[in-house]
């Protein structure tokens, strides 16, 4: 996918004239008894009139009002390109030019961007070219509010989230977790952030103890990955660090789960890895001004012989001990490491993406994200200012020290479960004790994956996390 800005409409290019009711559209449509039909459709109500011109496709899509808020209206407009698309592909365009004739160029950039991520496929395990393979290759953009730097940003940003989509996409025998450190290297040498990655040995001599108590059940090591995007004219003097969870496939370990809706597509429990490195992905090649570190921890997390088992106690990198009562919440185990880790950073503020609890995902489904944290109030306003304009959305969870009481142990410091009440909370609250800095968690759990397609965020791997990270960081470059 291809997304481009253009100075010149050509004939008989396939077009979409993006509109409101009411607006003029007679420079578009020239031959009157067209007009007086898109006029009568319109009247009806209707949202989307097609003039089929034989040699190309004109159609006209309106938007919504000025009245609707700001954010309202960029996710209709994301919602109008998911749409549409079904329309572009039956008539099998390669090309489509999406025209300004009245709308807000942002309102423009968003149908855009909803169209691209709906054309999203991951084909890769096909053995011939499927028939249903999308003809959609190129988005051109005729809008004079528009410079050719905003498009280029959108089209990285389009990429970054394809880069993750296509991670979360992949099998565990394919994407392991030395295989997952692979591809974020190879984002890095394109988009032109650095990758240092931990070996098993690196990682033993760090006595990172939580990656390596879930990695005991694995016949494939863990990697670390440390990523860094730090361009001359940052705006931050601490850097910004961004951890994501990389568990490649969650069996549950010996706490083995249930197959059914439970198991079958855990090779999504990378998701806040793959966010992370596709933002970096986006940050890096639209150059943002911004220091940003990224650490990911990665292990699968099977019951083989050797695994960490529930009553083990395990002592993690900053020296804590904690007892194991459930080997499935493997998550903030690793995570917990990362934490730690970065505090030899000083960092302005950590952000930390995870697919990490079925508590989240039952709280609010798919339809946002859970956020929690003790950073800043203008930080946390910050990334949800962020959560509306990209609509993905945070539904921020109390974060009170009460939570905490759930976590102590008989015979260590902490364990890693609470109770059965409040579980998305009490994994935050366990993760906060491995920080001594700003912290912001976010539980992705719920939108990561789609199990049946859903508008733009497409059918698999959903790419959330990206282009809500990427617009805060956006907004802190500024």
């Amino acid at each position: 996918m291809k997304i481009i800005k253009i100075k010149a409409l050509e004939e008989n290019s396939n077009r979409v004239l993006l509109t409101r009711k009411g607006q003029d559209i007679n420079a578009y449509i020239h031959d009157k008894k067209q007009l007086a039909y898109v006029h009568e459709r319109l009247d009806q109500k209707k949202e989307m009139v097609l003039l089929n011109q034989l040699d190309h496709q004109v159609i006209v899509r309106i938007l919504d009002g000025v009245d609707t808020p700001k954010t309202s209206r960029l996710e209709s407009a994301r919602k109008a390109g998911f749409g549409i698309h079904t329309t572009l592909n039956d008539h099998d365009m390669g090309m489509v030019v999406v025209v300004n004739c009245g709308v807000e160029p942002e309102e423009c950039v968003a149908f855009a961007e909803g169209l691209a991520l709906t054309n999203y496929q991951f084909l890769k395990y096909y053995t011939s070219e499927p028939d249903k393979k999308y003809k959609l290759g190129e988005i051109h953009l005729f809008d004079d509010g528009l410079t050719n730097d905003h498009v280029k940003k959108l089209d990285n940003l389009v990429r970054g989230v394809y880069h993750t989509r296509d991670l979360v996409n992949e099998p565990l025998s394919y994407l392991t977790a030395v295989q997952l450190s692979v591809e974020i290297e190879k984002m890095g040498k394109e988009a032109g952030f650095s990758v240092e990655v931990f070996n098993k040995k690196k990682i033993e001599s760090l006595k990172m103890g939580g990656l390596l108590a879930v990695n005991k059940g694995s016949v494939d090591p863990p990697t670390f990955s440390i990523l860094t995007w730090k361009p001359d004219r940052a705006v931050n003097s601490c850097p910004i660090i961004l951890v994501g969870k990389g568990v490649v496939f969650d069996s549950g370990g010996l706490s083995l789960k249930p197959t059914l809706d439970s198991m079958d597509y855990m090779k999504c429990d990378m998701g806040g890895a793959a966010a992370v490195a596709g933002a970096f992905y986006s940050v890096a090649k639209n150059n943002l001004p911004v220091w940003v570190i990224g650490l990911i921890p990665a292990t699968d997390n099977r019951p083989d012989g050797n695994a960490y088992v529930p009553g083990d106690v395990v002592t993690m990198y900053d020296g804590t001990t904690v007892e194991v009562l459930n080997t499935d919440a493997e998550g903030r185990m690793l995570l917990a490491d990362a934490l730690s880790y970065a505090k030899q950073y000083d960092p302005e503020v950590v952000i930390e993406l995870s697919t990490l609890t079925g508590s989240a995902h039952i709280a609010i489904d798919k339809y946002g994200i859970v956020g929690m944290g003790n950073a800043s109030r203008e930080v946390m306003d910050n990334l949800k200012e962020s959560g509306e304009y990209t609509s993905e959305r945070i539904a921020e969870f109390p974060f009170w020290d009460e939570y905490k009481e759930q976590l102590k142990s008989e015979i260590a410091d902490l364990k890693n479960i609470g109770s059965k009440y409040a579980g998305a909370i009490t994994a935050g609250k366990f993760l906060e004790h491995f920080t001594d800095y700003p912290y912001i968690h976010l539980d992705i759990a719920g939108p990561s994956f789609n199990k049946v397609p859903f508008n733009y965020r497409g059918i698999g791997g959903s790419g959330v996390g990206v282009r809500i990270l990427y617009n805060y960081l956006l907004n802190r470059s500024l």
